[in-house]
């Protein structure tokens, strides 16, 4: 095969680090686009090429798309943002006039499980807009990934784990989830970039092997830390929002996730596909809290 120069927004973010370094194996050249050098750091060492600024330039992310035989776009998280939705949409804006000025024919988005819905989804109508506009693009063929749940985010909870003995959140304890694992999200995205065979706009939902509620994570989770009878225990949304706030996330932001959670909790959003037609994924959750959250509890 051919070897390809793909351009990757977020290079040094959970789904981005792993599909450049998949990438880079398989010998393509890669433009890793991020903030900070130092996050990209690890992957310059492998091979990639640093491209160092904001995604709300719009000139500076044509330059780093031109010429390139396809990009993965996404809209990096920006959880103390005072605006988040006037921020996703400047991203949107910048990365479609970018790929349009650039002509990048073939795109690869990061998108979530939700974006159907314009609104009443949290900060996933963000990605329901960027999805919207970049199928506006004349002659670009994008696939938009939805992927499910990200099991890194089951590590947010060591903390209370460590603390308190127990995990939790405001999710329903019996609510089924599509969770994956980033690795299986960047190993679906970096096919699409190499092979490049689709046309058109197509959505596609990432799911992991098997839908999974919290309290059902929650053993698998407690059973590969030492900790077999842990629970999960639901919690208010006024509490949860507290424990947002207190985190990092603006006011805007902390309410938004609260409405994204409410409706999956709801039954508003969640996997349309059936795992037939989704692209389901080989990682269990059993493989991650072995390798990936086993681990990083023993360093906390």
């Amino acid at each position: 095969m051919a070897k390809s120069t793909i351009a990757v927004i977020g290079a040094g973010g959970k789904v981005g680090a792993h599909l450049t370094r998949l990438l880079l194996e398989r010998g393509h050249s890669v433009r890793a686009i991020g903030r900070t050098a130092e996050r990209l750091l690890p992957l310059v060492q492998l091979g990639a090429e640093a491209r160092l600024g904001t995604v709300e330039d719009q000139r500076f992310l044509a330059t780093a798309f031109r010429n390139a035989d396809a990009v993965f776009v996404m809209i990096p998280p920006s959880y103390a943002n005072a605006d988040p939705p006037t921020y996703q949409r400047r991203v949107a804006e910048a990365v479609a006039e970018a790929l349009q000025e650039a002509r990048v024919r073939h795109v690869v988005c990061l998108s979530s499980i939700g974006a159907e819905r314009a609104e009443g989804n949290g900060p996933i109508a963000g990605l329901h807009r960027l999805e919207e506009r970049l199928n506006q693009i004349p002659g670009l063929n994008v696939v938009h990934l939805r992927a499910g749940y990200f099991m890194e985010n089951l590590l947010a909870g060591i903390l209370m784990i460590r603390n308190s003995g127990i995990n939790g959140g405001a999710f329903r304890a019996d609510l089924p989830l599509a969770m994956i694992a980033t690795r299986d999200v960047a190993a679906a995205a970096v096919d699409l970039l190499a092979d490049r065979q689709f046309t058109g706009h197509t959505a596609r939902e990432l799911h992991g092997p098997r839908a999974l509620t919290f309290r059902e994570a929650t053993t698998i989770l407690g059973s590969a830390i030492g900790k077999p009878d842990l629970t999960y225990v639901e919690y208010a949304y006024p509490d949860t929002r507290g424990a947002l706030l207190a985190t990092g996330s603006s006011p805007v932001m902390a309410d938004l996730f609260i409405e994204m959670i409410d409706a999956f909790n709801r039954g508003v959003i969640g996997a349309r596909e059936s795992p037939t037609t989704a692209i389901t994924t080989p990682t269990t959750l059993e493989e991650f809290a072995r390798t990936v959250f086993a681990p990083a509890f023993e360093r906390h």
